[in-house]
């Protein structure tokens, strides 16, 4: 069983900068892949970060490129993601995720579509952004 859990959510002007933190703990850690995704009400969840926890490769996808980090600090159990740059469309409710080892190949590929929410097994219960104008 893996139990994450979110914080570092609240409100920011426009072109603001917000950190999120997720922290992990399993037992026995078997995630290739961890993931922030985001959703806003009346919207399917959607992916905006991958990290591959063997590497440490990330990818985004192209509505948050240049803005948006992910970051993981194994020795703190911390999955990151830093927000630069806020817009008001990023408002919405953030979850870190983790494959459960499922994806073994690593992280899916942006490049051939978005990024499937199932892949993942375990999640985060959300943590709140808000980017007013």
């Amino acid at each position: 069983q893996v139990h994450l859990v979110e914080s570092g959510g609240g409100s920011v002007q426009a072109g603001g900068t917000l950190r999120l933190s997720c922290v992990y703990s399993e037992s026995r850690w078997s995630s290739y892949c961890m993931a922030w995704f985001r959703q806003s009400p009346g919207k399917e969840r959607e992916a905006v970060a991958l990290i591959d926890t063997d590497g440490g490769s990330t990818q985004y996808p192209d509505s948050v490129k240049g803005r948006f980090t992910i970051s993981q600090d194994n020795a703190k159990s911390t999955l990151y993601l830093r927000i630069d740059g806020s817009k008001p469309e990023d408002t919405a409710t953030y979850y870190c995720a983790a494959d459960g080892g499922g994806l073994w190949a690593g992280c899916p590929r942006f490049s051939k579509g978005p990024v499937r929410a199932d892949l993942f097994r375990y999640w985060g219960q959300g943590t709140q952004v808000t980017v007013s104008s």
